[in-house]
């Protein structure tokens, strides 16, 4: 016996009116007998198949339903209060009144254009008083700590700010334990396991005592979010006389200091300005060299000069 396909109907009046669409019986190509039992399979693939469009053409109607949301939100720029989405900047000169100097900001070679806005605004600034540094007595008094730790006075031919300092602590202890930056800081523990197991080769020995060198940044660079600040500090890492921290922006001089690590958090422990400076150890490594070729101490590359960014 061939494969084939049955179909049969139910002969009960009663069911006959129920199930009127027919079944398919298979039967298989081994001997049966009087008793056997067939096995009965609806055949499915049409209800299967109507379910499957169903989702297609709902799917293709909340797309279509998304695009003309977006495109309504964009034509419709005027109405600002009724948006559901950032207007394009290509209408924002619909909205803002370019004033007496209409061009064109995207274009570059517009240089006259831009001198007169830059002259309009200083024109209309007006400086009452030139800014006045603040007197040294009151910056101490303001922080003693601090000042009591950066002396003012550095080392000697250095183009660095950089001078040593005696190490109190144990030599068999952590010298960064206590450091908040390591302890809420995960990339920076991993800097610390680097720098601790050099720490101790780089301890200059003088009658009797350890000193180890400490560095400031020679300059800053201080600037708004997005305003190219990464980009300047990107270009001037590739200097061979140019260091920088650890990392960047560490937020001590904005934050750190006075115990604010995120606005939401509230107050923290204050950082030290120890641990400030103990970003700048690596650096400092560098300015100083290899402490067994060079006995005196004296710094090896004394033109390296340090960097901090500050957003």
């Amino acid at each position: 016996m061939t494969q084939m396909d049955y179909k049969y109907s139910l002969l009960d009046s009663t069911v006959d009116d129920y199930h009127k669409r027919p079944l398919l019986l298979q039967v298989n190509n081994t001997p049966l007998n009087l008793f056997a039992v067939l096995e009965v399979k609806r055949d499915l693939t049409k209800r299967s198949s109507t379910v499957g469009c169903k989702i297609r053409l709902y799917g293709f109607l909340f797309g279509l339903a998304i695009m003309f949301l977006i495109m309504a939100s964009y034509v419709l720029t005027g109405d600002k209060k009724g948006l559901l989405f950032t207007p394009s900047p290509y209408h924002l000169n619909s909205l803002v009144s370019p004033g007496p100097f209409a061009f064109n900001l995207s274009s570059v070679r517009d240089y006259a254009h831009i001198k007169l806005v830059v002259k309009s605004i200083k024109s209309k600034v007006g400086f009452r008083s030139s800014r006045q540094l603040p007197e040294l007595k009151a910056l101490m008094r303001s922080d003693p700590h601090m000042f009591s730790v950066i002396p003012r006075k550095f080392l000697p031919g250095l183009k660095n700010p950089c001078w040593y300092e005696e190490f109190t602590g144990n030599i068999t202890t952590d010298p960064y334990k206590m450091n908040l930056y390591g302890r809420y800081s995960r990339r920076f523990r991993t800097v610390f396991q680097h720098l601790r197991s050099t720490f101790y080769h780089h301890l200059l020995h003088r009658n009797r005592r350890l000193y180890r060198m400490r560095c400031l940044p020679y300059f800053y660079i201080i600037g708004q979010p997005k305003c190219g600040t990464t980009d300047l500090y990107d270009r001037l890492r590739l200097h061979p006389d140019v260091k920088f921290t650890t990392f960047k922006e560490p937020h001590w001089w904005t934050r750190k200091r006075f115990g604010i690590i995120r606005l939401s958090e509230g107050l923290h422990d204050r950082y030290p300005v120890e641990d400030y400076l103990d970003l700048f150890d690596q650096a400092a490594y560098q300015i100083q060299g290899e402490l067994t070729t060079n006995i005196s101490g004296s710094p090896s590359h004394p033109k390296i000069i340090i960097g901090k960014s500050h957003n």
